[in-house]
């Protein structure tokens, strides 16, 4: 086995995604607890406590308690290097989770026993299901008073168009839980608030009457019917069938009382896949290849406030990255090397010699990245499905200090680029539109300009429905159509030609008045 074999098959790159207050940026910081990257977990909710989570490192998500960006975090556990992604669960920054889902093997799915499956999470497991992305469920605080176990399963195979497979079950739940039974590696783990793993006892048979001494006698009653009925009901755990996305194991637990999460990290570093092979527009790009490539899906201006630094977050898909060595920004078509790449541990970063496929790098980026740009060996490749959506809300930016536009000008510039929100320049007044999917992205923009660039802005409105990208391979009607609709045309900050419909009605009649003309509602078209 080469080197780079070695490597690709310790790599477990993840993400964590979820509802808001689901409790998963709670499981992360657990993780990284078991992994030994941190030694103290923060209060995620609690602002009196001076520790935040590691993961939510912005001073934005620190005020709220939610996480705006995805962050990256890696270390190492039972010979393994794995690797996560930290998501945002608040639907307003879908997109950034949708595209860190391009940059990850598999998926970790956290589930609020007492909410059961929430709007967002059904969106974004709609994603990993249309990329087959094998997919783990975690059922969060089983110590509060929730649904039935077995309503739960029934509801996520209903709702997220799951095939489940119980790896682990709850004894008890709310007040009366007593821990879980791990069917994965036959050990009855009791929940011991306050300890690190809980107790954890080898029980190879649930029948024994050993079991009544441990739990009392109805409980050891109700779990015996449980796992009766999980063999009658459910399939067996089938490694293949997960890694093709086709059966989801399901692990119960409470990640703020440490319970149940370590059985999972244990089970998902033996099973979850190693690096997969990338579709390029080009070809299949594998990730033991001997020539280096890899694609930038997020980009995070001012990571440290104090140096305005940018960085630009590289998924490696094949070959060694290898510091202060050239490589091939493709859509530049200029060489460029890197002093000091990072790994990460959320904002603590170290710099990295080399990496391998399934790592994540940071780029210390001057401007040069975009999201989707592939850096390369000298192939030209280009690596797709990092779409941006059409917005869904907009409202004009105004400058509120005549005294910093420069400033201004810069951060929108920058944030723009980050993919925080998109910009619209109208043709006719060069009046300045930002677009969103989400209110709270409006608030994250007009705080972080004035926090990190000493810039101010207001908004005003404006009554928009849509803005979609067009395109014709007839160009007499594209100038026909953009010259009668010139009050209604922008550009965006690629220059592309967009439509900004103020109706629905607006939008049917110019589709039907033009039918030589495409729409589009995402930008990778």
């Amino acid at each position: 086995m080469s080197k780079i074999e070695q490597e690709i098959s310790k790599r477990r790159t993840f993400a964590v995604i979820a509802h808001p207050d689901a409790g998963k940026t709670t499981l992360t910081e657990k993780l990284l607890l078991f992994g030994g990257a941190i030694q103290v977990a923060g209060a995620v909710k609690s602002n009196k406590i001076k520790k935040s989570t590691t993961s939510d490192f912005m001073e934005i998500e620190k005020q709220r308690g939610i996480s705006v960006a995805t962050s990256v975090m890696g270390f190492e556990y039972a010979d393994c290097q794995v690797n996560i992604l930290d998501t945002p669960g608040h639907k307003d920054f879908a997109e950034d989770t949708y595209r860190t889902l391009t940059a990850v093997d598999s998926v970790i799915v956290v589930i609020d026993v007492a909410k059961g499956v929430e709007e967002q999470t059904e969106k974004l497991v709609e994603v990993c299901r249309m990329r087959d992305t094998p997919i783990i469920v975690f059922v969060n605080k089983m110590d509060r008073v929730g649904k039935d176990a077995f309503d739960l399963l029934d509801e996520i195979e209903s709702k997220l168009k799951l095939s489940v497979c119980p790896l682990s079950w709850p004894i008890g739940e709310g007040s009366d839980f007593k821990g879980v039974y791990n069917l994965y590696e036959h050990k009855l783990n009791l929940f011991a608030p306050g300890t690190k793993y809980g107790n954890v006892l080898e029980f190879e048979d649930p029948n024994s009457p050993e079991l009544e001494k441990h739990i009392g006698e109805r409980p050891a009653k109700e779990l015996r019917v449980g796992l009766e009925t999980i063999t009658s009901v459910y399939p067996e755990f089938d490694r293949e069938y997960y890694l093709e996305g086709q059966l989801s194991p399901v692990f119960f637990g409470s990640a703020v009382n440490n319970f149940g999460v370590k059985e999972m990290l244990d089970c998902f570093v033996e099973i979850a896949p190693p690096p997969h092979a990338y579709q390029t527009e080009e070809r299949l790009v594998k990730p033991d290849e001997e020539k280096f490539s890899g694609f930038v899906f997020k980009i995070h201006a001012n990571m440290d406030p104090r140096h305005r630094d940018r960085i630009a977050f590289l998924r490696i898909c094949s070959g060694t990255f290898q510091r202060n060595t050239n490589y091939l920004h493709v859509r530049k078509g200029q060489k460029m090397k890197f002093s000091n790449p990072t790994t990460f541990m959320a904002s603590k970063k170290e710099v990295v010699d080399e990496a391998y496929p399934g790592d994540i790098v940071g780029l210390y980026d001057a401007g040069n990245f975009k999201i989707g740009d592939t850096l390369t060996e000298g192939e030209i490749l280009h690596y797709k499905g990092i779409p941006s959506f059409s917005p869904e809300l907009f409202q004009y930016i105004e400058n509120a200090d005549p005294m910093k536009s420069k400033q201004l000008a810069k951060g929108i510039e920058q944030l723009m680029d980050e993919g925080v929100a998109q910009l619209f320049i109208r043709n006719h007044n060069g009046r300045k539109i930002i677009g969103t999917v989400g209110q709270l992205q409006f608030e994250v923009l007009q705080h972080r300009l004035e926090n990190e660039y000493g810039a101010k802005c207001r908004y005003e409105p404006i009554q928009l429905f849509k803005a979609c990208w067009i395109t014709s391979d007839n160009k007499a009607k594209l100038d026909e159509f953009t010259r009668k609709k010139t009050s209604f045309m922008a550009k965006d900050k690629e220059n592309r030609d967009v439509y900004l419909a103020e109706t629905p009605w607006m939008l049917d009649s110019a589709r039907q008045d033009f039918p030589e003309i495409q729409f589009h509602f995402k930008s990778d078209f």
